[in-house]
């Protein structure tokens, strides 16, 4: 798999019916390494080992529903209280972040109402801060550390 521009972490791999497998710590259980599994993985450990986010507050591959269809946002940190508190979209390193990228995590927050939306594709990542009252958001250099 490509470098990231994120920390290396060593992960647990398989090979199983001639495709790899990467165990996923958070759901305890090998899921197939496609690029955009690398790429989360990656994020995962970079908010747990750097950023120190308890691993209690974070939950992948949450399901919402937005107009009737079932989506799923790849990360979702909760805050102390239980309510969203950021969101990450990872992509395959491959694909290029995009407007679309974007429009695709805001439609998420509309439901979720988070504080920060993350979209990475492992190689670049940008970091937004929501300002509710203004209905906008800003960009930020990186997310805040857990405190």
């Amino acid at each position: 798999m490509q470098k990231l521009n994120l920390p290396t972490y060593n992960f647990k791999l398989k090979s199983s019916e001639n495709k790899t497998l990467i165990f996923d710590n958070l759901r305890k259980k090998y899921f197939v390494l496609t690029p955009e599994e690398w790429v989360r993985q990656h994020y995962v450990s970079f908010l747990i080992d750097k950023k120190k986010y308890p691993v209690t507050l974070i939950a992948l591959e949450k399901q919402l529903t937005i107009n009737n269809r079932k989506k799923r946002t790849d990360i979702l940190v909760f805050n102390a209280k239980g309510e969203p508190d950021i969101i990450v979209e990872c992509k395959a390193p491959q694909i290029k972040i995009t407007q679309d990228t974007f429009d695709q995590i805001a439609r998420y927050n509309l439901k979720l109402k988070a504080n920060y939306l993350i979209v990475t594709n492992g190689l670049q990542h940008y970091y937004c801060k929501m300002d509710f009252e203004k209905e906008t958001y800003v960009f930020l250099q990186e997310i805040p550390t857990y405190n």
